[in-house]
């Protein structure tokens, strides 16, 4: 869409361009007579007139080729064309004021038409191609909060990951961010010594060296008995 508003913009710039030197050109008599124009009186009036279409048909030909400024300057520019060709329509035909013959009667009917329909057409554009740049800088914008959450996110389990790391004594998982603490109290007790029996040189069960002082001290009792 902006191609084709551009392109109804260097249109604009152009038919703006020669009005505004046919307004310029006002004291040249000789040549509204060819054209069977009414000249403007007074003349400075005229060429002031001319001088500010030149104007607007030098920022059209400028927001062509700047997109920042496509859309607004088509949308002023359109609504100007418009409105120029329905005051046209309405003075020169509808009201025949000024008078002028069939030729510039002509003239003055197909260039109102031609400004009526370049410039709705162009506000239309225009419109168009400003709510689309509106919901593109809107999909962007919510690209780029997703983009920095994700990022946000990203730094604060590396964060987390140097942080874990820095820990003394930690085991750490090779996929995980979480530390996985040393299990405390779980070293195996050494182990304990057996005793071993003199007369048969095997080892004796723990409960069974437990009762042997309890069985010594029975045979001592029966002995002094």
């Amino acid at each position: 869409m902006k191609p084709l508003l551009r392109a109804v913009l260097i249109i604009d710039a152009l038919i703006l361009l020669a009005f505004g030197l046919l307004f310029l050109l006002t004291p040249w008599k000789s040549l509204y007579d060819a054209l069977q124009l009414a000249q403007t009186d007074p003349v400075l009036v005229g060429q002031g007139f001319g001088i500010a279409l030149v104007g607007l048909a030098w920022l059209a030909l400028h927001a062509s080729i700047d997109g920042a400024m496509t859309a607004t300057a088509a949308k002023v520019v359109g609504h100007v064309n418009w409105l120029t060709g329905v005051l046209m329509l309405v003075w020169l035909v509808g009201l025949h004021t000024p008078s002028l013959p069939a030729l510039g009667q002509l003239v003055a009917v197909v260039t109102g038409a031609v400004l009526l329909v370049i410039g709705l057409g162009g506000v239309r554009l225009a419109s168009t191609v400003r709510r689309r740049d509106r919901l593109a800088g809107t999909a962007s914008a919510e690209r780029a909060e997703r983009v920095a959450a994700r990022d946000t996110a990203n730094e604060a389990r590396k964060t987390e990951r140097e942080r874990n790391a820095a820990r003394p004594g930690g085991v750490y998982p090779a996929g995980g961010s979480h530390a996985v603490e040393p299990m405390l109290g779980t070293t195996r007790p050494e182990s304990a010594v057996t005793p071993v029996s003199p007369a048969t040189g095997h080892p004796v069960e723990p409960d069974l060296t437990a009762a042997a002082p309890g069985a010594s001290a029975a045979r001592s009792v029966e002995c002094i008995a």
